[in-house]
C-alpha cells in the first residue's frame, strides 16, 4: 500500500505501477509543538507542492507506527525521526540534514556533518530534544503519555490507530 502524506501535497497520487511512494523522506513531526510546527511551516514553503517531503503529525488522534517506520508515539516525541521509502528510519540532526538537501537547501546543514562541528551540533540537538517540552511550555513526557493514554484510550506503545484492551 501506498503512504499517503496528510499534507495533501502533491505527493498524494500515486505511480499505479509502483508500490513505492513519491515523497523522499516522511518527516514525523510533534504537531503540538509550537517550535515544530515553525520548521514545518517552513520546509513546506521550501517544498513548493512538489512532494518530496511527506509530514506526518505524531501527536494526530490516528497516528499509526506501523505506517511510519515502527516509531511509537513516546519514542518519536524523545527525537525527532524520519522515514525513507524502504521504510528505513533515521534521527536526531540526521533527520533535518537529509530533508534539507532533498530540498536543495543542504547548505544549511553542510557544516553539521563535519568532524568538529558535527559532533557539537549533534550533543547541541540532544540537549535541545532533551528540553523541548519544558522549553515550549508542555508537560514532560510522561505526564504527556498518560495524558494521552487516559483522554484516548489508546494504547500508547502501539498508537493511537491500534485498539486497546485495558
Amino acid at each position: 500500500m501506498v503512504s499517503v502524506p496528510e499534507s495533501g501535497a502533491a505527493a498524494s497520487s500515486a505511480n499505479c505501477d509502483s508500490d513505492a511512494p513519491d515523497w523522499q523522506i516522511k518527516l514525523l513531526y510533534d504537531g503540538e509543538c509550537p517550535l515544530c510546527l515553525r520548521e514545518v511551516n517552513f520546509l513546506k514553503r521550501k517544498d513548493r507542492g512538489r512532494g518530496l517531503v511527506a509530514f506526518e503529525d505524531i501527536a494526530a488522534p490516528g497516528y499509526d507506527p506501523a505506517e511510519n517506520g515502527g516509531v511509537d508515539f513516546a519514542t518519536a516525541m524523545g527525537r525527532i525521526h524520519a522515514v525513507l521509502p524502504d521504510g528505513t528510519t533515521v534521527k536526531n540532526v540526521e533527520v533535518f540534514r537529509r530533508i534539507y538537501s532533498i530540498l536543495g537547501i543542504g547548505w544549511i546543514y553542510a557544516a553539521t556533518g563535519w568532524p568538529i562541528i558535527g559532533p557539537l551540533v549533534d550533543r547541541l540537538y540532544d540537549i535541545w530534544a532533551d528540553r523541548r517540552l519544558s522549553l515550549t511550555g508542555r508537560p514532560d513526557l510522561a505526564t504527556i503519555l498518560a495524558q494521552r493514554q487516559q483522554g484516548q484510550g489508546c494504547d500508547v506503545e502501539a498508537g493511537c490507530g491500534s485498539s486497546s484492551t485495558t
